[in-house]
């Protein structure tokens, strides 16, 4: 999943989207004299474009508190890497607010690597509520939800209208008009992020969860995915590759194949986040017009999606904590968050901007998006959430390649899971 990504793409969305909101008497926890002065943002490669010029408006209503961008590389897994052996590297580091995928939130902040904030300081009831748990580890604070999403599945309209078929809603209804109807019109039936990466990780839970399963409990101490649910899950994607359905071609896509592969009109169903469905549908897409988008199907109706995004933190090593926390408050205010959607495409964590009718209008997946949010879930909580999603990525692989079966993959990662908790 591309969520370290600008445009909405996953995963971890690189954004950052500055007016003149002032957000006084915001401090985190533990702040070192609660000092104001200049910041470094920490972030993924901006692929969007807009980034710099609305630093520059930050800076010029705040010339005592400057941001200076720091962009890592559009990989997230080299983000986190360098972010991490920056935080690693003890005294004061090199940044001040780190733009972090959600699922790194417990990793950072079980190491220490980011502070406690407090709650009263941020308006989260005005936040859509699953967000905010991505931001909390062991019942704290540790940092703020800037920019959500949920998976959704596109889907092409036109082939279904002329099919005289609705969009499938359960597993059953997406493969068997992945098998029959892709092939009538020269498509491929269904892809998602198969390629061994956190894209993978996020695909994986998702059938999971969607399921009724599990991966872990009790922020990452219980394993819990030795389950029918999770051989149902990894099953569903493992059969999908050996029924051909789910082209084997998907095996290498992540975020930006697999929407180049939808968009230039190869495919007939895609799991992805909504910045794909924007770019589809923009002008000059082959497929612009021809685009639809539903909540991700289950076994039995609609599934649940995955929660990527981003959420900011204050480094441990901050320079002037108070000026970061109160970056974060501004950024996060509903304004800048207008913002974030209309100039970057990106889902706002404002729960009133998903009942904007004049936002529905600009952006028709709304809807959509919000219920599929609302019954979204994180990724397994786990202060070793790197080991994890590797041993996820690397188990699901091996059985949607045919190398496991389902149910040896499942019995695989449960010890793999439990290997990484003892040594935890």
């Amino acid at each position: 999943m591309r969520w370290l990504h600008a445009a909405g793409r996953g995963l971890l969305v690189a954004a950052v989207v500055l007016t003149g909101y002032v957000a006084s008497g915001v401090q985190a926890d533990g702040a070192r004299g609660g000092g104001r002065g200049p910041l470094t943002l920490a972030t993924a490669g901006d692929l969007t474009g807009y980034l710099g010029p609305l630093l520059d408006g930050w800076n010029r209503t705040h010339p005592g508190e400057k941001v200076t961008l720091v962009e890592l590389p559009d990989s997230a897994d080299e983000t986190r890497a360098q972010m991490t052996t920056d935080l690693r590297g003890g005294g004061r580091g090199r940044f001040d607010v780190l733009n972090i995928d959600v699922a790194w939130t417990s990793e950072f902040a079980a190491a220490g690597w980011i502070s406690p904030l407090s709650r009263d300081r941020f308006p989260l009831d005005g936040f859509l509520r699953p967000v905010v748990d991505t931001a909390t580890y062991d019942d704290r604070l540790y940092a703020v939800p800037y920019v959500t999403n949920a998976g959704l599945l596109l889907y092409r309209k036109d082939v279904l209208d002329k099919e005289g078929v609705p969009p499938p809603r359960t597993w059953a209804e997406l493969e068997e008009q992945a098998r029959t109807i892709a092939p009538k019109h020269g498509l491929d039936g269904y892809a998602g992020q198969f390629l061994p990466y956190e894209g993978l990780t996020v695909n994986a839970a998702e059938a999971v969860y969607s399921a009724g399963g599990s991966i872990l409990g009790d922020e990452g101490e219980r394993v819990t995915v030795d389950s029918a649910a999770a051989r149902e899950g990894i099953g569903f994607l493992a059969r999908g590759v050996r029924d051909g359905w789910i082209p084997e071609k998907a095996l290498a896509y992540k975020e930006e194949e697999s929407k180049q592969a939808f968009q230039d009109g190869r495919l007939l169903f895609l799991r992805n986040w909504p910045y794909a469905y924007v770019g589809a549908s923009a002008q000059g897409s082959p497929v612009a017009g021809k685009v639809g988008a539903v909540p991700l199907p289950g076994p039995d109706g609609p599934g649940t999606s995955v929660l990527g995004g981003s959420n900011l933190a204050v480094s441990a090593h901050a320079r002037h904590p108070d000026s970061a926390a109160r970056l974060i408050a501004y950024l996060t205010s509903e304004r800048m968050q207008r913002q974030v959607l209309t100039k970057g495409a990106l889902p706002p964590v404002r729960t009133a901007l998903y009942e904007d009718p004049e936002l529905i209008r600009r952006f028709p997946y709304l809807p959509t998006l919000r219920a599929s949010v609302r019954a979204a879930a994180p990724r397994p909580k786990s202060p070793r959430y790197d080991q994890v999603s590797l041993a996820v990525q690397a188990v699901v692989h091996d059985a949607m390649t045919g190398h496991q079966t389902p149910e040896a993959a499942v019995r695989r990662l449960a010890r793999e899971l439990a290997d990484i908790s003892r040594r935890g």
